[in-house]
């Protein structure tokens, strides 16, 4: 299952999403975790250090690499130079599985230790001074889109995306990539603008989006959220002591979690679970194709000199099936 988290900056997204990678690690499930944020914050929310985090592996490092292991023997695709961030599997990709071993992995992915069980963190690594003033965030979190057209989760996997704040995730089609996604809103204007914006540009879509309320602090919060979002709210968390520790640095153990707060994360599981069942790998993909010709049109075909269409298999449709006979 892939499962994102967006908000705008300080709604508190990261601690949230690294709260239930936690949540699911303790009940023994596979986890991949990746970090799309402009700021990277997922490594040090799950315990490691500012050196650790500092020294993960960035995938737009990787991603030449990438590339070329995802494009396997595809004859719709010349070479990895004419690949792009959206381009779909066909016949002859490599598919990425939650569990297995492979290139991508070893070369992206560290292995985090929680006192509950072991994740796979990839990053797609911080903007940097080179990238001032000539690059976009989102040629970063390009190979984040890549792997995820690439990939085949099934039910009781996970990956869960800690995305870049705000509406910036619209600026490709990564939001149309995820099962469900979390939208972490405080209860203030502010905090509710960026659920409007995206209800309104995920809804021709079918993105399935709940809210999860944060820093709710009494009846009155409680009651603004759900006069702004409506059944879009899923739940909502308030002060957590547990997580004051972790912001300093010293996080008990996480079995020793509020109770209100452990309710909440398993409520976000049995959500995640229920979408399992309302899969539709048809319309997958079709968007994936969908936001591949556009990117082609757009500037994808210029800057690679082929003509980009040609990399869709039109016979192709990624799924569970297609994985077990790839």
């Amino acid at each position: 299952m892939k499962i994102a988290f967006v908000g705008k900056g300080g709604s508190g997204k990261t601690t949230l999403s690294s709260l239930f990678i936690r949540h699911l690690a303790a009940t023994g499930a596979p986890v991949v975790a990746v970090d799309a944020d402009i700021n990277q914050h997922l490594g040090t929310a799950l315990g490691l250090d500012e050196a650790e985090a500092a020294a993960l592996p960035a995938m737009g490092d990787h991603l030449t690499l990438i590339k070329e292991h995802l494009r396997g023997s595809n004859p719709r695709i010349a070479s990895a130079e004419t690949m792009i961030k959206t381009t779909p599997p066909g016949e002859g990709s490599r598919l990425l599985r939650v569990r297995e071993d492979n290139p991508v992995y070893d070369a992206c992915a560290r292995p985090v230790e929680l006192d509950g069980g072991t994740v796979r963190l990839m990053v797609t690594g911080p903007f940097t001074d080179a990238d001032l003033g000539v690059a976009c965030y989102h040629s970063k979190t390009g190979a984040v889109e890549l792997c995820l057209n690439h990939l085949v989760d099934g039910r009781d996997e996970y990956v869960v995306v800690d995305m870049t704040a705000g509406s910036d995730s619209f600026a490709s089609g990564l939001f149309t990539r995820f099962d469900i996604t979390f939208l972490v809103a405080e209860p203030t204007r502010r905090g509710v603008s960026v659920y409007r914006q995206y209800k309104e540009y995920a809804g021709d879509y079918g993105v399935a989006l709940k809210v999860v309320g944060n820093k709710v602090h009494g009846r009155d919060d409680l009651d603004f959220l759900r006069a702004e979002v409506g059944d879009d709210l899923l739940v909502a968390v308030g002060h957590s002591d547990w997580v004051r520790a972790l912001e300093k640095g010293r996080p008990p153990r996480f079995d020793l979690l509020e109770e209100p707060n452990r309710q909440a994360l398993e409520l976000l599981r049995t959500t995640v679970d229920a979408a399992y069942g309302l899969r539709d790998w048809e319309r997958y993909t079709r968007q994936m194709v969908h936001f591949h010709l556009k990117n082609a049109r757009s500037w994808g075909n210029e800057r690679t000199g082929a003509d980009l269409a040609a990399q869709v298999d039109p016979g192709f449709v990624l799924s569970e099936r297609t994985a077990a006979t790839a």
